[in-house]
Parts: C-alpha cells; sequence; structure tokens
C-alpha cells in the first residue's frame, strides 16, 4: 500500500484553489441517472470514491468519462438497477443509486454499502423515505431490493437530518406523482447543489438549505450541464494545516458561508482570517490559543468531518480544548495515532479532552479513516522529524492528490508506492 512521508516544521505559505466538493458530486452524478441522454458536470475531482461511482455507473451500462475535471455522462444506455455487491461494497455514498434507479427502473437492487468505519450508519431513513413514496422493499441477507410501480408524493419526516436520505428521497421524489414535503431535512450546502443540478434538468424542488425540502413531481428530466461546487471539507483541512503550521495561506474558490462555523473556531484560537468574495486568507503566526468546548452537530453547526483536522491545531494550543463528537462513535480512532505523536488527549465517551503541547514529534502512524488521515497529515506537517502515515488510500477517496496539493503550499512531503516482488 502506498503511504506519505512528511518532513514536518516547515510552514505553508502561497496559493492553492480548492477542488470540486466530493459529496456534491456523488449525489450529482447518481442523480444523472433520472434523465436519459448526455450530461456533462464539472468542477469534479480525481478521487477513489469518484471511480468507484463511475464505475458503478458503467456496470449499469452507461457510458461516461473523466478528463480534466469534467465527467461526461451518457445514461442513455442504462439497462439495469442492479447494482453489484463488490462496488458497493467499496463505497458508501453507492447507497445514492437507491432512489434514482427506483424512479427510472420501477425497481432496483443494491446491497449494504460499505465505507469508513467510523461508527454505525443505518440506512434505514433512506428505505423508511422509499417506503413511505410506495416503495415495496425486501431484505433478503445483505441484499436490499426495492420495487414501486409508480412513485407518489409523501409526506416524510426524518428523525434524524440525514443527509443521504434526504438526497436519496429527493431524487426519488423528483420524477413522483404529487407533491413530496421532507420535514427535519438535512440543511448541508451538498443538499443544496443537488437541488440545484436538479432543478437545471427541469425538476420542481424548494427549501434546500431549510430544515423543509418541497419537491413537486415531474414526467421526465432533461439533461444539462453543471459545474459542482467547492468542497468546504478540503477547504477546512488547508485551513487549520495553515494555522498549525503557523503559515500563511490564500485560499481560492471558496464558498465562506458554508465554513462559517470553522471561521469562528479558528478565531477563537487566535488565528487571523480574512474573507474577500471567494477567497479565504488563513494566517496564524503565534501558538494558537485552546478553545473551551466545540460540539460536533448537523450543519450549519461544526462539521464532523472537521473534528479531527481541529484536534491536530488544539493540541498544539495553550491550555485546554474539549472536543465532543455527536455524530459517529467511531470518529476518535485518531486519538492513539495523534497520541504516539507527542499529543496529550483523554478520550471520555465521546468528548476528548486536549491538553495542548508545544510541539508533537514525527512517528509512524496509520490513517483509519478519511477524516483522520487527513489530520495525521496536518500532525506530520507541524511536527519536528520525520512521519510516515499509511493506510493512506482512506485519504485518496477525499483528497485529490494531497501530496501535490500540499506540495504547491511548500510542504515537504512525497509519496512511496511498494515495489512489486518479481
Amino acid at each position: 500500500m502506498d503511504k506519505l512521508v512528511i518532513e514536518g516544521g516547515k510552514p505553508l505559505s502561497g496559493t492553492i484553489v480548492i477542488q470540486g466538493a466530493k459529496n456534491a458530486a456523488l449525489p450529482i452524478l447518481a442523480a444523472s441517472l433520472l434523465a436519459e441522454g448526455t450530461t456533462t458536470i464539472d468542477h469534479v475531482p480525481d478521487l477513489l470514491d469518484i471511480d468507484v461511482m463511475l464505475n458503478i455507473l458503467r456496470e449499469l451500462g452507461c457510458r461516461a468519462e473523466h478528463v480534466g475535471g469534467t465527467v461526461v455522462l451518457d445514461t442513455e444506455t442504462a439497462h439495469t438497477s442492479h447494482v453489484p455487491e463488490s462496488l458497493m461494497r467499496q463505497m458508501r455514498s453507492s447507497i445514492f443509486l437507491m432512489g434514482p434507479l427506483l424512479a427510472r427502473f420501477g425497481e432496483t437492487q443494491v446491497y449494504q454499502p460499505g465505507g469508513c468505519a467510523i461508527g454505525e450508519r443505518k440506512i434505514d431513513l433512506h428505505l423508511e423515505g422509499l417506503k413511505a413514496l410506495g416503495a415495496d422493499i425486501e431484505e433478503i441477507g445483505n441484499r436490499i431490493i426495492c420495487r414501486a410501480d409508480k412513485l407518489r408524493g409523501a409526506d416524510i419526516h426524518l428523525s434524524f437530518p440525514s443527509v443521504g436520505a434526504t438526497e436519496n428521497i429527493m431524487m426519488a421524489a423528483a420524477l413522483a406523482e404529487g407533491r413530496t414535503t421532507i420535514s427535519n431535512a438535512a440543511r448541508e450546502p451538498e443538499i443544496q447543489d443537488l437541488q440545484h443540478f436538479l432543478n437545471a434538468m427541469g425538476a420542481k424542488i424548494m427549501g434546500a438549505g431549510t430544515d423543509t425540502i418541497t419537491v413537486d413531481g415531474v414526467q421526465s428530466l432533461t439533461p444539462c450541464r453543471y459545474k459542482v461546487i467547492p468542497d468546504r471539507i478540503v477547504a477546512g483541512t488547508i485551513m487549520v494545516a495553515a494555522a498549525a503550521t503557523r503559515g500563511q495561506v490564500t485560499l481560492l474558490n471558496t464558498q465562506p458561508a458554508h465554513l462559517s462555523s470553522l471561521i469562528h473556531v479558528l478565531r477563537r484560537a487566535g488565528v487571523q482570517i480574512v474573507v474577500d468574495g471567494d477567497i479565504i486568507k488563513v494566517g496564524c503566526a503565534t501558538r494558537p490559543k485552546a478553545v473551551e468546548r466545540i460540539v460536533t452537530s448537523p450543519y450549519p453547526a461544526f462539521p464532523t468531518d472537521l473534528q479531527s483536522q481541529l484536534m491536530v491545531l488544539l493540541t498544539l494550543a495553550d491550555g485546554v480544548s474539549i472536543l465532543k463528537e455527536t455524530i459517529f462513535e467511531g470518529r476518535l480512532k485518531h486519538v492513539d495515532e495523534l497520541s504516539r505523536m507527542g499529543a496529550d488527549i483523554r478520550v471520555d465517551m465521546n468528548a476528548a479532552f486536549i491538553r495542548g503541547v508545544p510541539r508533537l514529534y514525527g512517528a509512524t502512524v496509520e490513517a483509519t479513516d478519511l477524516r483522520a488521515g487527513a489530520a495525521l497529515v496536518i500532525a506530520g506537517l507541524a511536527a519536528q522529524g520525520k512521519t510516515v502515515v499509511e493506510q493512506i488510500h482512506h485519504i485518496d477517496r477525499g483528497y485529490e492528490k494531497i501530496e501535490t496539493m500540499l506540495s504547491r503550499l511548500g510542504a515537504r512531503i512525497s509519496r512511496y508506492a511498494p515495489v512489486p516482488n518479481n
């Protein structure tokens, strides 16, 4: 397996353009199935998860090309609604295909999805939402079979504002008969992007970004060209890395409103942040300050996807910080790896008590999931000495050539692949 080798202690400096959002591109790719013909999607990052989604779409009969950040997807030739188990096990976001396939073919067969091991992530809300729209669902072992002669609009209340369930219901309801109302809907920017894409194809959807989304079903959708929003988690990761290394970085192609909770926390930690349109400038010349309490919650609160990265900054802060994880119970696995680098962190249930230390030290560590891997890279950049990050296939799921991106900012980071035995 590939690994990253980092020589730490060098402040990040320079300008970087933020990639397209993985968590927006994946449901948009799935939603393209709702319109027969050729859809063109720009600003799609080159990631393992994107590759898996495109391979699934090819298995369904679509023609797909991904060149220079643009995906050209011809869905007219799609001929099956059966998603291979081997591909579904590679990525949790494959579950997004249920709604579009059910709406287009009247049936679909999928399997329990895979993905990062960060805690229990049931798909009950996805299934309940599709049932409310008229689907009959049969679960046989790991296999899920959904059928619906006709989807009909319904009033659906989510017991938790699940991003995936909200998006799956939106996609299925776009071609359902009548009106669907989703209450307690997730409010993430990626849901707003999906609404904009569906509406560009001719859907009638309102309310994304609020807790109530209304979908008036239409008979058909038409292919279009669309540009994906910038990735707020990648942007946030770079912002934290700049602060942790006491650097100065300018981020282009951002949407600062999507990062308001992180900007607020970083400013509390003494990080200097200047926002000018879609440009964010981040600087931190002195040791950051501890932040008394941060709690992860659904958007617009502090995102769980930036919790592990922020923790690295807090390990270097002056004082004691408390970081509470309320979304995924398995998202503190990186604590042991950070402790090997000299961090002083105590975990009690789902809360981390972080006593800042003057410096971290390089070590060999292992990425346990996507965001934990990004956090360990930040730790390596800030640490004294050499850090080796293993199991970096997790990182490749969400960061486009992370070593190239950081090298442009002056980081001393290289990827090493094992030499195959002859």
